[in-house]
């Protein structure tokens, strides 16, 4: 059975923890003192060059790991412009549209049988109002 995503990324987080532990705990050289030093020196903005060239190597080794666990367990891993975007088509201009319902005949009327001879219905033709006041 395969393991799902989330199950895999926790073991793959899981071990870096531990092996990154295990690398803070080599750099302090059993020092106690060092060792509660490089801790505390980590914080949320730490970058890679900040941290102790064991530490560096263990979350090297531990990125790469981590990709070829995901390769092998079948899930694809490519650089965010690697994979062909889905390319919509253009959007169609409002004249084409509008040009193309101009082009179609009007549906036809209900109980009518030509749709091109129009029902009437209208208003009526009445002479022009008279003028008022004189």
């Amino acid at each position: 059975m395969t393991k799902s995503a989330t199950d895999l990324m926790q073991e793959i987080i899981f071990s870096a923890v531990i092996d990154s532990i295990g690398a803070l705990k080599a750099a302090s050289k059993g020092v106690p003192n060092t060792l509660l030093r490089d801790l505390n020196a980590v914080h949320a903005n730490t970058t890679l060059p900040d941290l102790p060239p064991e530490l560096q190597a263990a979350i090297a080794a531990n990125v790469r790991s981590a990709f070829t666990r995901l390769l092998r367990e079948g899930y694809s891993v490519a650089p965010a412009g690697a994979s062909a975007p889905r390319v919509a088509s253009p959007p169609r201009d409002l004249a084409d549209r509008a040009q193309q319902q101009r082009r179609r005949p009007p549906p036809p009327k209900p109980g009518s049988t030509d749709p091109r001879k129009p029902r009437g219905g209208g208003r009526p033709n009445r002479p022009p109002p008279k003028p008022r006041g004189s």
